[in-house]
């Protein structure tokens, strides 16, 4: 709990009251390895703050799966519009590996937004997120797959270092053939 306590005093330093309440939201997790966090289909009923592992989304397309993002330790995970709408998502969230995650349940949250510097907090950290994600998929979708690979070994080496080859190559688009020949490149 200290990390994700740390985490949100970054954005908005918390009272007392609203730290003990946090600490009584948000709930800790364990998921094993390719165990499903959320799934295609089903309404997303909670946000997860990764404490230590990997989580990977993908969706279908024509029966294959698509690695669309590798999320790492200290960060939020959650299907944003199955969670923000409570509507059913579009898209799978699945344990990479032994992961420990902290939930807040979508009930809860609406519980929390009533205590103002949590509130305060959300505000800020969803405008960073959102920033950051225009910014992030309109670079990154005009990148070349040795230019998408270069930018996670600098930017995100976590994601090389903890996740399949095969997912890397799906998210930067490519087979594991050509990552492979990208990686020798590199090397």
């Amino acid at each position: 709990m200290t990390q994700l306590l740390s985490l949100i005093n970054s954005f908005q330093i918390l009272d007392l009251k609203t730290e003990q309440m946090i600490r009584e939201y948000f709930v800790e997790e364990r998921f094993q390895k390719n165990e499903m966090i959320i799934q295609e289909g089903k309404i997303c009923s909670k946000i997860y703050y990764i404490k230590s592992g990997l989580v990977r989304r993908f969706c279908l397309e024509d029966g294959i799966e698509i690695t669309k993002w590798i999320y790492t330790d200290n960060q939020f995970v959650t299907s944003l519009t199955s969670y923000f709408e409570q509507k059913l998502s579009f898209e799978n969230f699945q344990a990479s590996e032994e992961t420990t995650v902290y939930s807040l349940s979508y009930l809860d949250e609406l519980k929390l937004l009533e205590y103002p510097l949590f509130s305060k907090f959300h505000i800020k950290l969803l405008r960073i997120y959102l920033s950051r994600l225009n910014e992030f998929h309109h670079s990154y979708t005009s990148m070349s797959a040795q230019e998408k690979y270069l930018y996670l070994v600098n930017s995100l080496p976590q994601i090389i270092l903890k996740a399949k080859l095969k997912d890397i190559a799906s998210l930067i688009g490519v087979s594991p053939e050509t990552l492979s020949r990208i990686r020798a490149q590199i090397n």
